[in-house]
């Protein structure tokens, strides 16, 4: 993926703000701002690390206004979130979130983010993307190109197809609302109203730190939910960083997965790129997807989104 196969406008306002954590380090915020702006991105960026307070960007009102005066800022086309840990949670009642889709902004994050996702989906059926961030991916010593280049594909191109990799999936085909995320921040909303009921749908899920009985208890828990069995299908990204021991006695991912397909009459395929991972794509959250799986590779079509103007 070159960076000849899109074309970023010029002056694409991007307003960067912390609805969660703060970065453990400034330098990867203004290296993320350097490398936006060298691609020829009008930065409007509304963290202070004056304003810093506890492990939040800000206390609880100002990671709200944060968001509320990017989404009504004229010289602004995207909102993108500095980075995850936590925090969307304890705003969500506060936020406007007709206002927010009705601004037009494109809203990307991931990780934390998820759940400003999922309560824009729920409030308002409005797409947003879950994508990369302005410390983790923009601002990092060595930025993926895979990932880069894949954030101005999708959001310059309202038709996109992706091809994945991947071994052992079932050969199906499947189209619906693509939906997901983080999966300890979708069990997290379950039951609330910022849970979204999706019918029919393409659900992804991706986590970090987690124990694989871990990841299992969450699926469980949206399986008795009912949440699994009315997917179209299910895509696994990347779940990295845990720790296996002599007491799990052969119990590893793939033997939850394998548990957790032999409850789930929805196909469940694994290899999306996608998560806390150097090398992610940029998904729709509420777009279309279109679904073609073979043993060696899956391929996904993305429409229906919001995108930036040509």
């Amino acid at each position: 993926m070159s960076q000849s196969e899109f074309v970023i406008p010029p002056g694409t306002g991007i307003a960067i703000v912390a609805p969660g954590g703060y970065p453990p380090d400034e330098a990867a915020l203004a290296r993320g701002i350097a490398r936006l702006e060298e691609q020829g991105c009008l930065v409007h960026n509304y963290y202070d690390p004056a304003d810093k307070y506890q492990r939040f960007g800000g206390i609880d009102m100002a990671r709200v206004a944060q968001l509320h005066a990017a989404a009504d800022d004229p010289d602004v086309q995207i909102v993108m979130a500095l980075r995850g840990g936590y925090g969307l949670s304890r705003i969500l009642p506060m936020l406007d979130f007709e206002f927010l889709a009705n601004s037009g902004k494109l809203f990307v994050g991931y990780s934390d983010f998820t759940v400003f996702h999922m309560a824009m989906l729920a409030a308002t059926g409005k797409a947003s993307f879950a994508g990369p961030m302005v410390c983790g991916d923009f601002g990092c010593e060595r930025p993926s190109s895979y990932t880069l280049s894949h954030f101005w594909q999708c959001l310059t191109q309202r038709d996109l197809t992706v091809t994945a990799e991947t071994t052992n999936n079932p050969s199906i085909e499947a189209e619906g609302i693509l939906w997901g995320g983080n999966l300890a921040m979708l069990t997290h909303l379950l039951g609330s109203p910022y849970f979204p009921q999706v019918e029919d749908g393409i659900l992804f899920i991706e986590d970090i730190n987690e124990h694989p009985y871990r990841i299992e208890r969450m699926l469980v828990q949206l399986l008795h939910a009912g949440v699994l069995a009315r997917q179209q299908a299910i895509l696994l990204g990347d779940f990295s960083a845990y720790r296996l021991s002599e007491y799990d006695n052969g119990y590893d991912f793939n033997a939850m997965l394998a548990y957790i397909r032999s409850r789930v009459a929805t196909p469940i395929l694994t290899g999306l790129p996608f998560g806390h991972c150097a090398d992610k794509l940029t998904l729709p959250v509420g777009g279309r997807a279109q679904l073609m799986s073979q043993k060696k590779e899956f391929q996904l079509r993305l429409s229906g989104y919001p995108g930036l103007a040509r």
